[in-house]
């Protein structure tokens, strides 16, 4: 009886002590190894695109974001004003990417896709790491665009995006700051 007492409190101690049920909070995500890695990603979707003429044309021209980053303009913005233009980025190249990949049959070039998708919805999780809070853009916002015709196009405007606005976004974020002082 002593022992399954024993037993018991000490199942009590590892169950509170680990708290099942309780989700932990998102670690911040400073490594920029980990965007490294989306923009190699993107690279890669981006040469198998330059060899894919005839199906991976797009018909109707397709929305992306500018991204040409005016530094002075950017710097003045406050974090969460950089994290909304970045994250209406993300939703634009999400939905580019999307309506290519419901064009495209070959099961190859698919997965560059699937892959590009999958790695905009991980960007938003690095983003929540980092206590940005999710931004979801309305229509007819004022971030500015331009239009792609080619699956190569849209993918490197996609590479483009990643390397200026979200790499700066990432860099200076504020909870990853903390950890460098």
């Amino acid at each position: 009886m002593v022992y399954c007492t024993g037993l018991f409190a000490l199942l009590l101690i590892v169950l509170e002590w680990i708290r099942p049920g309780l989700p932990s909070p998102l670690r911040p995500i400073c490594d920029l190894r980990v965007l490294n890695h989306f923009i190699k990603e993107a690279r890669d979707a981006e040469a198998a695109m330059k060899f894919c003429k005839e199906e991976c044309s797009i018909a109707v021209p397709l929305t992306v974001p500018l991204t040409r980053v005016d530094f002075d303009v950017w710097e003045k913005k406050n974090t969460e004003e950089q994290a909304q233009e970045v994250q209406t980025g993300l939703w634009l190249l999400n939905m580019a990417i999307s309506s290519v990949g419901a064009s495209i049959t070959n099961s190859a070039l698919h997965s560059h896709i699937d892959a590009s998708v999958r790695n905009i919805a991980s960007l938003k999780q690095v983003l929540r790491s980092l206590s940005i809070q999710d931004y979801v853009p309305t229509v007819g916002g004022t971030e500015e665009t331009w239009r792609v015709s080619s699956a190569s196009e849209l993918f490197q405007v996609h590479i483009n995006f990643l390397r200026g606005k979200v790499r700066l976004l990432l860099a200076n974020a504020p909870v990853c700051q903390q950890h460098v002082r």
